[in-house]
């Protein structure tokens, strides 16, 4: 068994905490991973690097693989998304987000099973912003015809191979008619032209959402735009219990990201108060990656283990401070070990 050399990013606050009690589920594990460390955000800054230094860029096209821990963004001002750069400039278009309900975290919804797919180039998130006059801004929302059947299908690839029912795209072409009217047609198109077998609806975003809340079993997998898939994606981690235990990935042609989709929470920095569940099941998706793309039966292997065993240890009581529990960091990561 060859190890899989992989990037590994800690990130900034609860960051390299997460990250060590990930590190250590995968060791016992036996993941096929190497893991080279390189440095982004805040933690890239402190160390008198740019905040997405090019040695970083560099290593994950290198190596095609990255782990990802959270990074700070600063809220209206100061450098941008250490996550947008990262999209941008790896042409890692699409976001994928499984939202699932966990056996031992109790919330208003038992059957929550969603996949949100984001596009995630393009849209307002590509940041042309403009002072027009003083007291006046302008913020540009970028559509293009390629990206939006790039992320179409991908969407339905992957639907098809997850054995996934239903496609529902979200979006507001009621009144953006351009933008959100060329993401609509551009995504039938790709749905009509070879994947008709998979069933496809559109629903204003808006309703959606009320429809999400209310019922969100009546949805499969949700498509859309880069700035409604951000939101729609928080929303729907409230629905099984928040962030701490949904897992992200960022996806391209030739390299792939995964993350926690968590902020770096400074204010606990450095308790062992995190949880480290969101990054944990990030890797568990990057192992499921490598297996698919690369035909690695011991990344499946290692991967089905520690799902297994972090789903053992939520329905055992095992959990950190946010999810109701008593354990640090570490120790839910020691709970997840026992049952391997």
């Amino acid at each position: 068994m060859t190890p899989h050399d992989t990037v590994l990013i800690p990130g900034d606050g609860i960051g390299p905490e997460v990250a060590g009690a990930v590190r250590k589920v995968l060791d016992a594990a036996d993941a096929p991973l190497t893991f080279h460390e390189h440095l982004a955000g805040v933690a890239a800054l402190d160390a008198g690097l740019d905040v997405l230094p090019d040695a970083t860029i560099e290593a994950i096209r290198k190596h095609g693989l990255a782990l990802k821990g959270p990074c700070t963004t600063p809220v209206g001002e100061g450098f941008t998304s250490v996550n947008v750069q990262l999209r941008q400039k790896l042409e890692l278009f699409a976001a994928v987000r499984p939202v699932r309900s966990l056996d031992g975290v109790k919330t208003r919804y038992d059957d929550v099973d969603l996949v949100i797919f984001r596009e995630n180039t393009e849209g307002l998130y590509a940041g042309v912003e403009n002072d027009i006059v003083p007291g006046v801004v302008t913020s540009m929302k970028i559509a293009t015809d390629a990206a939006s059947r790039r992320i179409a299908q991908r969407c339905f690839e992957y639907c098809r191979q997850r054995g996934r029912q239903k496609v529902t795209v979200f979006h507001k072409a009621n009144i953006m008619k351009k933008s959100d009217g060329l993401f609509l047609r551009c995504v039938k198109d790709v749905h009509d032209d070879g994947f008709t077998d998979i069933a496809y609806e559109t629903r204003i975003i808006d309703a959606g959402c009320m429809k999400l809340v209310q019922d969100p079993s009546q949805f499969d997998v949700l498509l859309m735009e880069n700035f409604y898939g951000d939101v729609v994606s928080d929303l729907a981690a409230g629905l099984v219990g928040g962030l701490g235990v949904v897992p992200g990935a960022n996806l391209g042609h030739d390299c792939a990201v995964f993350e926690a989709v968590h902020g770096s929470a400074p204010d606990i920095a450095g308790q062992s108060k995190a949880n480290p569940l969101a990054l944990l099941m990030s890797a568990v998706m990057m192992l499921n990656h490598l297996h698919e793309t690369r035909g690695c039966a011991a990344s499946h292997d290692a991967a089905e283990r520690i799902k297994h065993a972090y789903n053992q240890a939520l329905h055992d009581g095992q959990k950190t401070r946010d999810l109701g529990g008593d354990l640090n960091t570490d120790a839910f990561a020691d709970a997840v070990i026992e049952r391997l």
